[in-house]
């Protein structure tokens, strides 16, 4: 196993790239549409997961059961999400996309307590929701009045893609962990369920013409290889030397390297909404784990013979 700082650069490396996945997709979109830039996206993922692979020599799962969950997760992990991600992002900047990303805690929870009995709804979770649920607002701008405006529709969608993450997640504790796949296989199968599945509707939803330069063309890459493909490898390991909860944190990271990189690359504004409903947002997640309430000490005990 990599030692400290090998695992502390895998983390910071994780925050970097997946906040930079926004600003892959919102560059990819100059010259692809929404679904080629998904389909790029789980291509390229997949191809590097299987490099990975062969270099370890994992051998693929047999299963059929198990492929079948690997193609729902496929669905809520990768197809769904990053097909609403990269149309929103037509729209909304790459720093609000990021921003909204970071609901995905929140929304893992409501499902995980509807589906798995020992994550119940408790008063630190209840308490995370309100806050998460006040951030959603405010991020939305519910202040502005709620219509079926072209603009709630974008938040909506990125929105919607959250959600699916948030059942994928539990969709794999419940289905396909217990199950005790290799992790990389895991994610290769998804990624490649995907792929197939992009590539056989593309023909009915990926026909816009194709303008590719090397900026386009890298941006792509790097969200395939790095944000989609060896990205889990490198959570796999922090998980392991971490803890998962530790790991989780990465959360609190992404959207402020998705905002600082949409501002200084992209030029992208900022309203003071954003960042205030991402403050809402990440209290929800510390709230949900019990992170806001100290700790009580206890006192030391008295030594023997005091009395």
């Amino acid at each position: 196993m990599a030692g400290r700082s090998g695992i502390a650069a895998r983390f910071v490396a994780l925050a970097v790239v997946w906040g930079a996945s926004f600003l892959f997709i919102k560059v990819g979109l100059r010259g692809l549409s929404p679904t080629q830039v998904a389909l790029a996206r789980v291509a390229f993922g997949a191809l590097a997961l299987a490099a990975v692979l062969a270099a370890r020599r994992r051998p693929l799962p047999r299963e059929p059961a198990l492929w079948g969950h690997l193609a729902v997760v496929s669905v809520l992990l990768c197809a769904a999400p990053f097909l609403l991600f990269s149309w929103a992002e037509q729209y909304v900047s790459s720093g609000l996309a990021s921003i909204f990303n970071a609901t995905t805690p929140l929304l893992t929870m409501v499902f995980a307590a509807a589906v798995l009995p020992a994550e119940r709804l408790t008063a630190p979770r209840v308490t995370g929701l309100l806050l998460g649920f006040a951030g959603g607002l405010t991020l939305v701008g519910v202040w502005r009045g709620v219509d079926l405006s072209h603009e709630l529709t974008v938040q909506l969608a990125c929105l919607g893609a959250t959600t699916c993450y948030g059942a994928a997640f539990v969709y794999l504790r419940r289905f396909v962990s217990p199950r005790g796949a290799d992790p990389v296989v895991v994610a290769f199968g998804q990624t490649a369920s995907a792929t197939v599945l992009l590539a056989l509707l593309a023909p009915a939803i990926a026909t816009q013409p194709v303008h590719l330069d090397a900026t386009v063309v890298l941006s792509v890459l790097a969200l395939g290889v790095l944000g989609t493909g060896l990205a889990y490898v490198w959570n796999t390991a922090v998980v392991a030397s971490w803890g998962a909860a530790h790991a989780s944190s990465v959360t609190y990271l992404t959207p402020v390297v998705g905002v600082v990189l949409g501002v200084l690359v992209l030029h992208e504004p900022v309203h003071w909404n954003e960042p205030a409903g991402a403050v809402l947002v990440v209290l929800g997640i510390l709230a949900s784990h019990g992170k806001l309430v100290p700790r009580r000490r206890h006192p030391d005990p008295e030594p023997a013979g005091t009395r």
